[in-house]
């Protein structure tokens, strides 16, 4: 079982953050390779802040985003998506076009942290827009489709690995953690980026 101290406030990524930089130090990654909110280039904009990378003798090993979301999720959930395509393609395009990264290419992780409440379970209303939607978006509650996102980010390979979490808290104030992403989760993402950092030791060292 996966545990992070849980906090309120602009900080409250900060376990999770942490217990990812474990993960690549684990996994053979050293330390002084993990950089936090290191500026990465792109193409479609000069640079971009990331909230952590890992770099190992030249490489971009890995680039890692922590987002959550915790309540008005229907304000705010366009963004998130939006955030997280632009990022992504961004960096695939600056490889693509100039390879910003070198002869090993990127490696982009996304962790997500969703709160739980009748908001987010509820399935949404019918979606209306000027050309038919894509209809495996209908009935989803919001949690499902930020799921969705994270699905079909790694089966486009916009990123390569995700962990998904869910987080409830119960009337004592007693906080649940859940994974409802069977792909995403604290064990793949920990088998991906094994496979990702004997990969890149196995090109640079």
């Amino acid at each position: 079982m996966w545990t992070w101290r849980w906090r309120h406030g602009g900080r409250h990524m900060n376990g999770i953050r942490d217990l990812v930089s474990s993960i690549f130090t684990d996994a053979g990654m050293p330390a002084d390779s993990i950089v936090y909110e290191p500026f990465l280039p792109g193409f479609y904009r000069a640079r971009k802040r990331w909230d952590m990378a890992v770099r190992y003798k030249g490489a971009l090993v890995a680039a890692l985003e922590f987002k959550s979301q915790v309540g008005s999720v229907g304000k705010n959930i366009n963004n998130r998506f939006g955030e997280a395509l632009g990022s992504g393609t961004d960096i695939w395009a600056a490889q693509s076009k100039f390879e910003a990264y070198g002869e090993v290419p990127p490696w982009l992780g996304y962790v997500f942290v969703l709160r739980e409440d009748e908001e987010t379970e509820q399935p949404n209303r019918p979606i209306t827009a000027l050309f038919p939607a894509d209809p495996a978006f209908e009935g989803m509650s919001y949690n499902q489709r930020y799921q969705e996102m994270l699905r079909r980010f790694m089966g486009d390979n916009i990123y390569q690995a995700g962990w998904f979490i869910t987080t409830k808290t119960d009337d004592a104030g007693r906080v649940s953690y859940t994974e409802p992403l069977a792909t995403a989760t604290g064990k793949a993402f920990r088998v991906a980026v094994e496979g990702r950092v004997n990969y890149v030791r196995s090109v640079v060292d």
